[in-house]
């Protein structure tokens, strides 16, 4: 390949453009890369080793989905120069925003409580206890934020989401059938089992969740994105669902063509690491537990800063990254204190973490339809949005993704609700 033609043909306004683009990236990558999170690995795991490829096909339609609901939370944050919580308290008051903000604070801190037994599980994979690796991961997120600016964060951020690239990686080191792959998107055999049904509600599920919506939109704002600049912001809000759509779908791919072939029965993501050692090398689960490991560890920084921010704009308090504890000290206190909280729960012996997560589910489910509807309310707002409101057909997209989201969260709290 001739570099110095491609360099000519990037030079003058598609160079601009390449340069700005890379500039505005960020906030839509890194939200999404979270969502495969220690929960959203399992899951995906899970339905990889369960159901083989059967399952691959939900990708397509939770990709269009994640892509428009975090579409609207990036043009709203751009447009408006404030975070949801904000524009939710603006549009219906501060005592249903209250409801809101004290829901989201279980929903959250169950799910920070996840991440964290994430690395407790991961680095036991590599030998550490969790006595040892809990507080070094806590230090080094709570050190992250606190001595760092947006700026900077944002870079470790969105380098901890090229470290999902491992789990591509492994799912071509296990030697996927890509005819059958190919298949089983095309041409879906769906069932009416109750665990198949369950299980594409849990991916769906996996996929939006309420604290996502809250961080994009503050991190749009903190960023500081002009308006000039939104079509660049709109593409990282699609390149970010289809990144992690990828890496999901090969973590499906992994475990199908490994565990769901030769039968092997596991139970979480240590068995699937302990399982690919025999059938797909010891660098498949490696990179596997590496994955976990990066996965857990970043979400145990986004959840607690997801926390913060919302509840600081709820209460109409200074929140960001780049402001000093003496110019948030609510922000900073919140964060720091979810973390140390988060830990001191999972070093516990007998805790009940199962009940928490399940508690933690059942909060996002019930907040979900809520928050998008808020979110649809507010765009179609000209007062807020200007001419930058949805368009019909925008909205019939959205207002479809929404009725199926609620359809599945009720279908995700019935079936949790009975076993």
């Amino acid at each position: 390949m001739d570099f110095r033609i491609l360099f000519r043909s990037l030079r003058g306004p598609r160079l601009t453009a390449f340069l700005i683009f890379l500039s505005i990236i960020g906030p839509g990558i890194i939200t999404a890369s979270v969502d495969n999170d220690a929960p959203g690995i399992t899951t995906y795991s899970l339905a990889g080793a369960n159901f083989g490829y059967s399952l691959l096909w939900t990708f397509i339609p939770m990709f269009i989905a994640l892509a428009v609901i975090q579409e609207m939370g990036v043009r709203m944050g751009i447009v408006s120069g404030k975070g949801l919580a904000d524009l939710i308290r603006e549009k219906v008051g501060v005592r249903i925003t209250f409801f809101v903000m004290i829901a989201l604070l279980v929903a959250n801190f169950g799910n920070t409580l996840a991440q964290f037994s994430g690395i407790a599980v991961s680095s036991g994979i590599f030998g550490v206890p969790k006595f040892v690796a809990l507080p070094l991961a806590a230090i080094f997120v709570w050190l992250l934020v606190v001595k760092g600016n947006y700026k900077n964060v944002e870079k470790i951020f969105l380098g901890a989401s090229l470290v999902y690239l491992s789990y591509i990686v492994a799912g071509f080191l296990s030697g996927p059938n890509w005819g059958l792959a190919a298949q089983n998107i095309i041409m879906p055999q769906l069932s009416m089992d109750p665990a198949y049904l369950v299980m594409v509600i849990a991916l769906v599920g996996t996929t939006i969740a309420p604290w996502m919506q809250f961080y994009l939109q503050s991190a749009v704002v903190e960023k500081g994105i002009s308006l000039k600049y939104l079509k660049y912001s709109k593409i990282d809000s699609i390149v970010g669902p289809a990144f992690m759509s990828i890496v999901a779908f090969f973590i499906v791919i992994a475990c199908a063509n490994t565990l769901f072939a030769t039968g092997v029965h596991v139970d979480n993501v240590a068995d699937v690491a302990q399982a690919l050692l025999p059938l797909a090398g010891q660098y498949a689960s490696l990179l596997f537990a590496f994955g976990f490991l990066n996965a857990s560890l970043f979400a145990a920084c986004i959840l607690p800063l997801s926390t913060a921010y919302y509840v600081c704009e709820s209460l109409g308090l200074e929140a960001g990254v780049s402001k000093s504890f003496r110019e948030a000290p609510v922000f900073h206190g919140l964060y720091a204190g979810t973390i140390i909280l988060a830990v001191i729960i999972i070093m516990q012996p007998q805790i009940p973490l199962l009940s928490i997560l399940f508690f933690s589910q059942v909060a996002n489910g019930i907040l979900l339809p809520f928050i998008l509807i808020f979110m649809l309310l507010i765009i179609n707002d000209r007062e807020v949005m200007g001419d930058h409101v949805n368009s019909r057909l925008f909205n019939l997209i959205a207002i479809i993704t929404v009725i199926i989201m609620i359809g599945l969260s009720l279908g995700l709290l019935a079936t949790s609700f009975m076993g």
